[in-house]
């Protein structure tokens, strides 16, 4: 098999065991291993599968190394802006979860949707698409498309499967919160992140995108234009 092909092989295999493990197989796994023995074993498949990635990624581009499109400067600019916005609504998703459950126990009703919650009731998973599809704006080889294309299914069917999840487990309060919040970012409105999520975001974004060139890739963000 070629070189793209085990990368693509191991992307799908990262994405499928997610949603295997995830849903139809997490209740019986569960019942004969226990939560304990499940999570180690869900921990180990995501990290060796994860680890197939990241060893596939580089024979995978050096055999496709040539991009399909060139971004130009205004694909810099859109990328550089939803990295920014991906980097808020994943710091802001950190905190105040309105839907969180605590102390173990189902959440039976659901406050107010404020921050980057407002925005999306899945900001942790729009920050994880963001960075796929700014990565398949400004570097689209093959290789990363594979990835970036991984990523994106894994987030945002991730967020389908927790909303399918949560409609039978928490019931009218989960369809309830559905109703007062959107999937798609913007999608009931503008609404602003809080100051956490601002401020953090783009403290995240400035080192994640000076990081990038520090480490020898190619200079990413704002740091594009000063490279």
């Amino acid at each position: 098999m070629s070189a793209v092909g085990l990368l693509a092989l191991a992307a799908a295999a990262f994405v499928a065991t997610h949603f295997l493990l995830s849903h139809p197989l997490r209740a019986g796994l569960v019942a004969s291993l226990g939560e304990r023995i499940f999570a180690l074993l869900y921990s180990l498949v995501a990290f060796a599968t994860l680890y197939a990635m990241v060893r596939t990624y580089g024979p995978a581009t050096e055999q496709a190394p040539a991009p399909l499109w060139q971004a130009g400067e205004a694909g810099w600019i859109v990328a550089t802006l939803l990295m920014w916005l991906g980097s808020v609504l994943f710091a802001g998703s950190l905190r105040r979860n309105p839907a969180f459950p605590t102390g173990g126990k189902l959440v039976t009703r659901i406050g107010a949707a404020r921050g980057v919650f407002a925005i999306t009731r899945h900001p942790m998973m729009w920050g994880f698409a963001s960075w796929a599809l700014v990565h398949a704006i400004v570097n689209p080889t093959l290789a990363s498309l594979i990835v970036s294309a991984a990523i994106a299914i894994l987030a945002l069917g991730g967020a389908a499967g927790q909303d399918i999840k949560k409609r039978k487990l928490v019931g009218a309060a989960w369809r309830e919160w559905e109703a007062r919040t959107s999937f798609v970012p913007f999608g009931r409105g503008f609404a602003l992140p809080d100051g956490f999520a601002l401020v953090g975001g783009t403290v995240l974004w400035l080192a994640a995108t000076f990081a990038h060139g520090a480490f020898g890739y190619q200079p990413a963000g704002m740091w594009h234009w000063f490279a």
